[in-house]
C-alpha cells in the first residue's frame, strides 16, 4: 500500500508542475478486437496520460467482447445459445441492455434486423469458408431456427429464453457499433471529450478535434474496397456506420450474394449497394445499415428518417453510380 501511495503522489507532483500551456494534441491507438483493427483516437495534453486512457478503453471493450462474442465460445452470449430450448437463462444487465436494442431494431426495420439470424450467419459464414454453396434444403432447414417469435426477453426477471434447440443469436450487426458508443461515452467521463472510436468501420464521434469543425470521414464507392467518393463528410458527436457486399461475399453460378443476409430468406442480398447511415448513437447506425441494405431503397429512406438518422444508399446502375439520399444528408458533406 505504501508502495502504491508513493507512487501516485510522484505522479501527482509529476503532472502538477506540467506547463500549463502544455499543447494538446491527438494522440492514436490501435488493436485489433471483435475481429477488425480498432482504432481510438482523441485529444489529450500529455502523452503519459494519453497511453492510460488508451488502455482503459481498450480494456472496457475487452470486458464488452466477453459479454456479446458469438465467436467465443466462453462468452455470456455463447453460454445463453448454449441453453436454447432449455427455459429461461439469468443475463447480465449489459447483456439485457442490447437485446432490448435489438428487439427495437426488429420492430423498427420492418424485421429485416433480426439477431436470432444465428444459424443462418454461420450456415454462409462455413459456405465462404469452404467455398461450397448450400443447398436449398438446407438453407430452408436452418431458416426454421431463425424467429424473433422465438426469442423471450423478460426485463422484470431479467431472463432470456430461446424456445428451440439449435437457435443462436448474432449480435455482429450491431455490437460493434454498440462498443464504440460506450467507449466514446466512458471518455467523455474521463475528461475526453474529442474522440474518435473506430470499431471495425463503425465510428462514433465525440467533439471536434482541436481547431477543426469535425472529424473528416471517408465513404468507400460502391464494389470498391480502396476507392472513396470525391466527397468527405464532416461530423462531431454523431455516429456512422457504412455496409456493402465489397469484402465479404459468396460467388455463385455468376451471381454475388453479400455477406448480409435477408432473414425474409435465407439468402444473401444480390444487388449491388453501398449504405452508410449516419446516427445519434453507435449502436442505431450500425444495425440501420444492415436494414437498409436489405429493405427496398424508399423504404430505407423512410426508416432511416423514422430513427431521426441520415442515409445515403450508392448503387451501381447501368455502370454508373446512382446515389440515394435521405434529407438532411446533404449537410454533412464536407465544404472544401
Amino acid at each position: 500500500m505504501r508502495l502504491a501511495f508513493l507512487f501516485i503522489l510522484f505522479l501527482y507532483q509529476f503532472l502538477s508542475i506540467v506547463p500549463v500551456s502544455a499543447q494538446a494534441k491527438k494522440y492514436h491507438f490501435s488493436s485489433f478486437k471483435m475481429g477488425s483493427p480498432f482504432n481510438l483516437v482523441f485529444v489529450d495534453n500529455d502523452s503519459t496520460h494519453a497511453s492510460q486512457i488508451a488502455k482503459k478503453a481498450f480494456e472496457l471493450a475487452d470486458s464488452l467482447v466477453t459479454i456479446y462474442s458469438d465467436y467465443d465460445s466462453n462468452s455470456e452470449l455463447s453460454h445463453l445459445c448454449a441453453q436454447a430450448g432449455k427455459g429461461a437463462v439469468p443475463v447480465s444487465k449489459g447483456l439485457m441492455e442490447i437485446l432490448v436494442k435489438s428487439q427495437e431494431a426488429y420492430i423498427q426495420s420492418q424485421q429485416r434486423f433480426d439477431i436470432t439470424m444465428g444459424p443462418l450467419s454461420l450456415l454462409w459464414r462455413n459456405a465462404r469458408k469452404t467455398k461450397t454453396f448450400p443447398d436449398s434444403a438446407k438453407v430452408a432447414a436452418t431458416k426454421i431456427l431463425v424467429g424473433f417469435d422465438q426469442l423471450v426477453i423478460d426485463q422484470k426477471n431479467q431472463t432470456v429464453s430461446l424456445l428451440k434447440k439449435g437457435m443462436s443469436l448474432d449480435l455482429g450487426g450491431i455490437a460493434k457499433g454498440f462498443v464504440a458508443e460506450k467507449i466514446v461515452q466512458s471518455l467523455k467521463a474521463q475528461g475526453i471529450r474529442s474522440s474518435l472510436v473506430d470499431a471495425g468501420g463503425d465510428i462514433v464521434m465525440g467533439d471536434a478535434p482541436l481547431s477543426a469543425k469535425g472529424w473528416v470521414v471517408g465513404v468507400n464507392a460502391p464494389e470498391e474496397a480502396e476507392t472513396l467518393l470525391d466527397q468527405k463528410l464532416l461530423l462531431k458527436n454523431m455516429s456512422v456506420a457504412t455496409s456493402g457486399d465489397v469484402y465479404q461475399f459468396f460467388l455463385h453460378n455468376g451471381k454475388k450474394y453479400a455477406h448480409i443476409t435477408d432473414p425474409k430468406t435465407g439468402y444473401g442480398v444480390t444487388f449491388q449497394r453501398n449504405v452508410t447511415v449516419i446516427a445519434s448513437d453507435g449502436a442505431t447506425a450500425d444495425w440501420l445499415a444492415t436494414a437498409c441494405s436489405i429493405l427496398p431503397i424508399k423504404t430505407a429512406l423512410e426508416t432511416a428518417s423514422k430513427q431521426k438518422a441520415f442515409v445515403l444508399i450508392t448503387t451501381i446502375e447501368n455502370d454508373q453510380i446512382k446515389a440515394y439520399l435521405s434529407k438532411g444528408f446533404d449537410r454533412f458533406w464536407k465544404k472544401d
